[in-house]
């Protein structure tokens, strides 16, 4: 499996116990989603390779596994740090006006009034604010994803519609 073919799952974060257990962090919306995972891909030396999960405890976002053939503390020290990653053809379905944001990278952004403003380079993520990265004439401008900026995402255009607040824009080219 090639990691361009993957999304991040999230990543180990320690281990736990003696028996080979990790707890791991979920970097995802819906963690329950993942309650019943049969397997994972682990980044081990820029590669990715396969791990079958004996069990999984969900408790919020973090998860107390057990792989299989992981069975000492020393083995699950190995994977401590490691990237967690699923087929991109795992992700569950989305309503029409929402999305993934890998698949935006790319996407034309345009405002109501119909100005192209620019492409989507990024889009980085806090526990705070989530935010589009914009290449608008020569600098790289910082968009907040909120439902009352991000009106409209068309997948057959390729093009995300937004309404920027006043003074947005002014704030980056003003120098």
């Amino acid at each position: 499996m090639n990691i361009d073919e993957c999304y991040q799952l999230g990543h180990v974060i320690k281990t736990h116990g003696l028996k080979g257990e990790v707890n791991i962090f979920l970097d995802v919306d819906h963690p329950s989603e993942y309650q019943e995972l049969g397997s994972v891909f682990v980044e081990i030396n820029q590669k990715l390779v396969p791990f079958f999960i004996e069990s999984i405890q969900l408790k919020g976002n973090k998860a107390l596994v057990k792989f299989e053939d992981v069975d000492s503390l020393e083995e699950a020290e190995e994977l401590q740090s490691k990237r967690i990653y699923r087929p991109l053809t795992s992700l569950p379905g989305l309503d029409e006006d929402q999305f993934y944001y890998h698949e935006i990278i790319g996407y034309q952004v345009k405002d109501v009034k119909g100005e192209k403003l620019g492409v989507v380079k990024n889009v980085y993520t806090s526990g705070a604010q989530d935010l589009l990265a914009i290449a608008y004439r020569g600098k790289e401008i910082l968009i907040p994803v909120a439902d009352e900026i991000l009106k409209k995402v068309d997948r057959d255009q390729e093009m995300l519609e937004v309404a920027i607040p006043a003074g947005l824009l002014e704030i980056y080219l003003d120098e």
